[in-house]
């Protein structure tokens, strides 16, 4: 028994050292770039742009296989930071990019809700709450406006509600350099 225990010990230590050498030796280095442009995104993982989340779509900007325009959560902002960055020429939002639409959080109507926790499989950055056959209700403070939610909603309980603009959540939608004059 003891010798058996001894030999597993022995093999399951070469196994680890032959993993961390391979580890070290096979390490694969990320593009610097596509962490930057990752850093730029708003993170909201939605899919609006026709990539499956931000980091893909940030992969695609690094290799030039897409469009820098195609974020609509990240606006005209994100558009220009990341033509900054990537020192491309900016591009508005047009032709087959979806243009940004007004910040809007999801609502559950709760007498509605029958909860089948479809709409929790499908946020992404997962504020819906509830347990199965139980009511779910949208921690708005999470709540990106990303619509993924909507569509598999079998009973049309969930709404989207336009966030209104007042004093204490308004923000400057022009960057400062674009009110310098120009030299």
């Amino acid at each position: 028994m003891l010798n058996a225990l001894l030999v597993m010990s022995g093999i399951a230590v070469l196994l680890g050292a032959v993993l961390g050498y391979a580890a070290i030796k096979f390490r694969v280095e990320g593009n610097p770039l596509v962490d930057k442009i990752d850093a730029i995104l708003p993170q909201t993982q939605c899919g609006q742009c026709g990539y499956p989340g931000c980091k893909p779509y940030a992969t695609a900007l690094a290799a030039d296989e897409a469009d820098i325009n195609r974020c609509p959560p990240g606006g005209e902002e994100g558009i220009r930071k990341l033509a900054e960055l990537l020192n491309k020429e900016f591009i508005p939002f047009g032709g087959d990019t979806n243009a940004p639409k007004p910040k809007s959080v999801a609502l559950i109507d709760e007498n509605t809700c029958i909860g089948c926790t479809l709409c929790i499989q499908a946020c992404p950055v997962d504020a819906i709450v509830g347990a199965a056959k139980q009511m779910h209700t949208v921690v708005t403070g999470e709540c990106t406006g990303c619509e993924l939610c909507v569509a598999p909603c079998p009973v049309d309980c969930i709404s989207m509600i336009v966030i209104q603009e007042k004093i204490t959540n308004w923000k400057w939608k022009y960057p400062i350099y674009a009110l310098t004059p120009a030299q």
